[in-house]
């Protein structure tokens, strides 16, 4: 009976916990250098975080190994709540991208909420040829060219071989280091292609230092009215979304969870937040795809999707 009370006690100590936190300051690990997009919306969100519990949100960049090295520092964070990570599409394919990775990313990390995503642009040099995807595809299987990304094994390298595969193209592909020099490479026509973000190229679309041909999603975007749907056109595996979500060890409290999800809920519904994205083609992770078990589901197929296409194209890790 005693050990029972002491049970229910203790339970009962964890509850009241859990409803009082945060009672310090919450640390948002970023696993990358600050500037990036990542680190912008970790800094974005973080005082919107601060302002609705009490107590402050910073953010921390722990950059290197691909990510990999502050993503382990959370994975081996204590359940807490105070030590949280803000991460986008590339932890889900590190999975497959680093077989020995020092944590075990679903056993040890738990999604709190997907938080936005945008679609990738297909550009080329403003002196290529076609003008159209249609001209492109047909152009790219007859000719070699040219696709830079921002580093093997990243987002824009997975984009680059999908497109290849599912148009059953034959394109070199030019790893960079970040995605400001591959940009520079472009305007100056040095390489062919790329995949980037519509906030990345967007301007440079509108004032014609580029050619828009495609988005990697269902509809096409206002930004760039001359780029049609890689969907419509090459099939569904060209619906790749670069998505930011939250992220906790795993075994924080249900509570904790369910409290920062709710708090992360009403900040998406900010209209001048919301308006702010949707002027770069950025857009929140719809409403009902926010739930921590909906994030699980989609963090599970995210890695399985990225494995089979790591595995598939023979893509070694982030160098």
């Amino acid at each position: 009976m005693r050990a029972l009370l002491a049970l229910f006690s203790f339970l009962a100590c964890c509850a009241a916990l859990a409803q009082d936190y945060p009672t310090r300051t919450v640390t948002i690990i970023v696993p990358y250098p600050a500037g990036g997009p990542t680190d912008q919306l970790a800094r974005q969100i973080a005082p919107k975080f601060s302002e609705k519990l009490g107590q402050s949100f910073i953010v921390e960049n722990v950059s290197g190994g691909g990510t990999t090295i502050g993503t382990g520092r959370v994975a081996r964070a204590a359940p807490d709540g105070y030590t949280l990570l803000l991460h986008n599409l590339q932890i889900s394919a590190n999975v497959a991208l680093y077989p020995k990775l020092p944590y075990d990313t679903e056993k040890q990390l738990t999604p709190v909420a997907f938080i936005n995503r945008n679609p990738l642009v297909l550009i080329g040099r403003k002196s290529l040829a076609p003008n159209t995807l249609g001209e492109l595809i047909a152009y790219l299987k007859g000719t070699s060219a040219s696709m830079a990304h921002p580093g093997s094994g990243s987002t824009g390298h997975l984009a680059t071989s999908l497109l290849a595969q599912e148009a059953r193209l034959t394109v070199l592909q030019v790893p960079y280091r970040g995605g400001a020099p591959m940009v520079q490479d472009i305007l100056g026509s040095h390489v062919d292609l790329l995949f980037g973000t519509p906030q990345q190229l967007a301007p440079l679309v509108a004032a014609g230092q580029v050619k828009a041909y495609g988005i990697t999603a269902k509809e096409t975007y206002r930004q760039f009215p001359g780029a049609a749907s890689l969907v419509a056109e090459l099939g569904p595996k060209l619906e790749i979304f670069y998505w930011h979500a939250l992220f906790a060890p795993a075994a924080t409290s249900n509570s904790t969870i369910g409290k920062l999800n709710a708090v992360l809920g009403g900040v998406l519904e900010d209209p001048a937040l919301v308006k702010s994205w949707a002027d770069i083609g950025v857009s929140p992770y719809p409403e009902n795809e926010r739930s921590p078990q909906a994030a699980q589901a989609l963090m599970r197929a995210e890695v399985a999707r990225w494995s089979e296409v790591v595995r598939e194209n023979k893509i070694q890790p982030l160098q």
